[in-house]
């Protein structure tokens, strides 16, 4: 009973650090005053200001689009790669993977400095497209690290039985590999959206003038006073987050048990 009952505290204690600094950052994003220490009323004004606030919407127009963008070229390149890595010889594939697992190991400062670095001496002016490209490099080792396990699991002989059946290689890519990969695929371009959409120093040091992401956009803030406008962003990110995973861990379950009710 004892040892329950602390386990339950632990546990209470864990999910009140993680999601402490979160409640007060909603409950900040109602408060009518601008002061963080002072509780001036319910308000919506922060929420109306903030669809007023072009330089924000701008930065979350960079956000998003170079988010969903990186994530589909690394997705598409990173599973290439695993499918090519996977008809390899043993030793090949494995010295690949291990470079592929350098980027995620290294130090983001690192990778954004040696990408700064590169750009400059190719003489590619600072901007949207190097923030892009920058994206897409350091997302393709996550994508390989979700589709590789996938790929590993085919059975090379449905899709040589494929072919033998008359389908040419891209009837039985789609038709025979695609779909047993797929989710391996759907994770990695999740992650990869993820990993782009919350980056900072690799954003930091390819970014040129002029253009601004939701992280660099809040570091120039934080100097100068983070605007309430930004909580209220904040917050309709992690309402709008949390609905997703809802919904994507309810239809499962409501398929599954509509299947159930149906035997």
């Amino acid at each position: 009973m004892i040892k329950t009952t602390a386990q339950r505290i632990y546990v209470a204690l864990i999910f009140i650090f993680l999601y402490a600094p979160i409640a007060t950052l909603m409950v900040l994003s109602f408060n009518a005053s601008k002061s963080r220490a002072k509780w001036g009323g319910f308000t919506f004004k922060w929420y109306a200001s903030l669809f007023e606030n072009e330089a924000i919407l701008k930065a979350l127009g960079n956000t998003l689009l170079i988010a969903f963008l990186s994530a589909i070229f690394a997705t598409l390149i990173g599973t290439a790669a695993c499918i090519a890595m996977q008809h390899m010889k043993r030793k090949g594939r494995a010295l690949l993977i291990g470079i592929a697992n350098i980027p995620m190991l290294n130090a983001e400062i690192v990778t954004g400095i040696s990408l700064m670095l590169l750009f400059i001496f190719l003489g590619i002016k600072f901007g949207f497209m190097t923030i892009l490209l920058a994206h897409i490099t350091f997302n393709i080792p996550y994508v390989i690290l979700s589709v590789m396990p996938r790929v590993k699991q085919l059975s090379p002989s449905t899709y040589e039985a494929a072919l033998d059946l008359g389908a040419s290689h891209l009837q039985a890519f789609f038709k025979v590999v695609f779909p047993d990969i797929l989710p391996g695929i759907v994770s990695g371009f999740i992650m990869a959206f993820t990993m782009s959409l919350d980056d900072f120093i690799i954003t930091y040091f390819t970014k040129g003038a002029g253009i601004d992401t939701l992280s660099t956009k809040i570091y120039t803030e934080v100097r100068k006073g983070i605007k309430p406008e930004m909580y209220a962003l904040s917050t309709l990110i992690f309402v709008t987050v949390l609905i997703l995973l809802l919904l994507v861990n309810y239809a499962p379950r409501k398929k599954q048990d509509t299947h159930s009710a149906k035997k």
